[in-house]
């Protein structure tokens, strides 16, 4: 090697050693930064240990089972997320212990895919409503909400209640047993809640996916609780988090009737200092179940804690390959850093300028820490070339004779323990040991991730030359539509079966007397009770099998109480080892479903039964303190003749309950029908009460319903007479 070389790598050399000393001094302050955070994190735990912990009973779940149920709002939006929105609703009527829910999904007109995707959700979960966009897509998530929330308010008028909550979730999230009953809990006294995000884990090799869980585990075990404690103002992680509706209507206000700013790529971030601006209290609400049963199912892992592993949460997946990643976080950069610094500025707080800091800081730590990767990564590569080499040119380490370099690499290497250990702590009390060890090596892959999504993030507003033009267009406020399912007409398919004709069809559907078409076709002789249900069922996608309610086991009918078979319309009919067997004459909701499960604490499972027999199984088996002697007298004549099912045929053509008789005539809409419903216990009045006191129908109304309801009745009445 010539002199001149050596002189060239001299001097290179001695600059890498003043870019050492320079990044060691700023890794150590990072690191005075994150440990500012740990050191108050456990110290206020330590300190809480012994003033609140010893001194109060923790709250668990059965705090959240004390407080009445609220109507709560959770809003989706979707865009190309067929097939996910369906596993969504399942999962959610099957596991939320909760019932006064509804679930609006915001699609779009252009996006047909998603739209017959949730079309088929809304045929079986009456709880989830769809709402079409007033603009193509895709526009901002922001904008996607704004619609939704006008289609929740028009959803409010039309039901007569007020929703205390408005929760924001996306469709792949997997949602705690016990989110809603906490919101439940909480609400109104706070005005957004926030609850932990943990992904769901990668295998082992997946780094890039790997990381989320790291970040994530450390900043929602940690970081959150002390930027509450210190400032009371919580970032919104975008789901898994509740509004209250002061909280909305005081966004709705500054917005001029927009809630959500269109032009904010990480609008749920900016509304958490919104509403602190606002003096509105926020809260990062980490609630832990002793129950493992109202938990998330986790598979258990050593190293975990139940009060980690068993808390209230969100689950769901991120991406897993390098692209997508660099992606979603630059636009999370843009958001924060750049449209966050120029929206929202500086406080005059202290604390709260504190965390503004944290979260803008990415931009200049992330480069730091590839910078300190790279040099890294040199060093490596010289003692290599002395290893492997050992005749080369011997250059004085870049590392020696330097007391202030080796104290602040000492004191950085301290401070990299500490971060690893608190890394790989919070990681395990939640997803166990291993998944806390390759937190270490993932902390580098991080470190590279978050680096090039600064760069994309720092190059796309350098190109458009304004953060807030890397965002959507702003558009206009138009209203959405909420739109209606659709499935193939009963009519069409008892045409193709040849059970009737098309012109018997005609003239039904056309007849001055509204009726719905299987019962009209069954008052006419034109089908029998079987013959409908079974295309019902086909149509329904859901099983049947006949009926003869006067049959039933009286040991059945103990299984079930009144209040809960009255309100859903249900019959219990069998038991399936421990599942019990219900009926009824038209769908019942997952959700119901699921709330009956949970108040039995078994599963249950339901079928469909032919036309009026659940309707005499519940006036026979479950009698109101107000039945008619008329009825019962009816009642006794079927029980005496039941063997005759040419009379139970007949009787049962008559038999309809108010609630779908005002659903036929159209004086309440199924999804209204559903929400009062839900609410309503019949130990304490009836139906036709409950209704008037929401507001849903009137008397006038409803004495027109219970005048045909008797019609129908006193031609029930007469069969029976001639009978006895």
């Amino acid at each position: 090697m010539s002199l001149a070389w050596v002189d060239f790598f001299t001097y290179v050399l001695f600059g890498l050693k003043l870019l050492a000393i320079v990044l060691a001094s700023l890794m150590f302050l990072l690191g005075l930064d994150d440990l500012f955070i740990d050191i108050v994190y456990w110290g206020r735990k330590l300190i809480r240990r012994f003033r609140i912990y010893d001194k109060y009973e923790k709250a668990d779940e059965k705090r959240l089972f004390e407080v009445p149920e609220k109507p709560l709002a959770i809003m989706v939006p979707a865009w190309n997320e067929v097939g996910v929105v369906g596993e969504m609703a399942r999962l959610a009527a099957s596991t939320i212990d909760y019932e006064n829910y509804q679930i609006f999904v915001g699609t779009y007109p252009n996006d047909p895919q998603t739209q017959a995707d949730v079309d088929a959700v809304c045929l079986h979960y009456p709880n989830v409503h769809k709402v079409v966009c007033a603009r193509p897509g895709p526009t901002s998530k922001a904008d996607c909400l704004n619609n939704i929330i006008d289609a929740i308010l028009r959803f409010e008028q039309d039901a007569r209640i007020e929703f205390a909550g408005f929760i924001l979730h996306d469709a792949e999230d997997v949602i705690s047993p016990m989110e809603l009953r906490l919101y439940n809990y909480l609400l109104p006294n706070k005005d957004m809640i926030q609850i932990p995000v943990y992904p769901f884990a990668p295998e082992w090799r997946g780094f890039t996916a790997g990381h989320y869980v790291d970040e994530f585990a450390e900043n929602h075990g940690k970081d959150v609780i002390v930027r509450e404690a210190l400032t009371g103002q919580v970032p919104s992680a975008g789901v898994g988090t509740c509004f209250s509706r002061k909280a909305i209507s005081a966004l709705l206000e500054d917005g001029d009737g927009i809630a959500f700013d269109v032009q904010s790529l990480t609008e749920d971030y900016d509304i958490g200092f919104r509403l602190k601006q606002k003096g509105m209290k926020c809260i990062f609400a980490r609630y832990s179940m002793s129950d493992p049963q109202l938990a998330l199912k986790r598979d258990w892992r050593w190293g975990m804690s139940r009060e980690f592993a068993q808390v209230i949460c969100v689950r769901e997946h991120f991406p897993r390959d390098w692209q997508h990643a660099i992606r979603q976080k630059s636009r999370w950069i843009v958001g924060i850093v750049f449209q966050g610094t120029s929206n929202l500025g500086w406080s005059r707080t202290g604390a709260l300028n504190y965390f503004l800091w944290r979260d803008r800081r990415g931009l200049f730590a992330y480069l730091l820490s590839f910078l300190v990767n790279l040099l890294f990564l040199v060093l490596i590569a010289m003692w290599l070339v002395t290893m492997l080499a050992p005749d080369a040119w011997r250059f004085q380490s870049i590392l020696s004779d330097s007391p202030l370099l080796m104290t602040l690499l000492w004191l950085n290497g301290l401070l990299l323990i500490n971060r690893l250990f608190q890394r790989g702590f919070f990681v395990t009390r939640y997803y166990g040991i291993f998944e806390g060890l390759l937190s270490a090596p993932r902390m580098m892959w991080s470190n590279f991730v978050n680096f090039f999504a600064n760069l994309r993030a720092l190059r796309q507003v350098m190109e458009m030359g304004d953060s807030r033009r890397v965002a959507w267009d702003k558009t206009t406020h138009e209203f959405p539509a909420l739109g209606a399912p659709a499935r193939t007409p009963l009519g069409q398919r008892l045409v193709a079966k040849g059970l009737i004709s098309e012109a018997q069809v005609q003239a039904l559907i056309t007849s001055p007397v509204r009726r719905r078409l299987g019962r009209e076709l069954l008052l006419r002789g034109l089908l029998t009770s079987e013959q409908l249900v079974q295309t019902l069922a086909e149509q329904l996608d859901l099983p049947w099998a006949p009926l003869n309610p006067f049959k039933l086991e009286r040991k059945l009918i103990t299984l079930l109480p009144r209040r809960l078979a009255v309100h859903y319309g249900v019959l219990p009919v069998a038991q399936d080892g421990d599942t019990l067997i219900l009926a009824s004459e038209g769908p019942v909701s997952q959700v119901s479903l699921g709330v009956i499960s949970r108040q039995l604490k078994r599963p249950v499972q339901y079928r469909l039964a032919p036309q009026g027999r659940v309707t005499l199984g519940l006036r026979y088996h479950y009698p109101s303190p107000w039945q008619k002697e008329e009825t019962r007298h009816m009642l006794a004549v079927l029980e005496k003749h039941q063997d005759d099912a040419a009379l139970l045929e007949r009787v049962s053509h008559h038999q309809i309950m108010l609630g779908t008789l005002l659903q036929v005539r159209g004086m309440v809409p199924p999804t209204l029908f559903n929400q009062a419903l839900i609410d309503f216990n019949p130990e304490h009045m009836s139906l036709g009460e409950h209704l008037i006191a929401r507001g849903i129908i009137s008397e006038a109304v409803l004495q027109d319903a219970l005048a045909e309801q008797l019609e129908e009745q006193q031609a029930a009445y007469d069969l029976t007479r001639e009978v006895a």
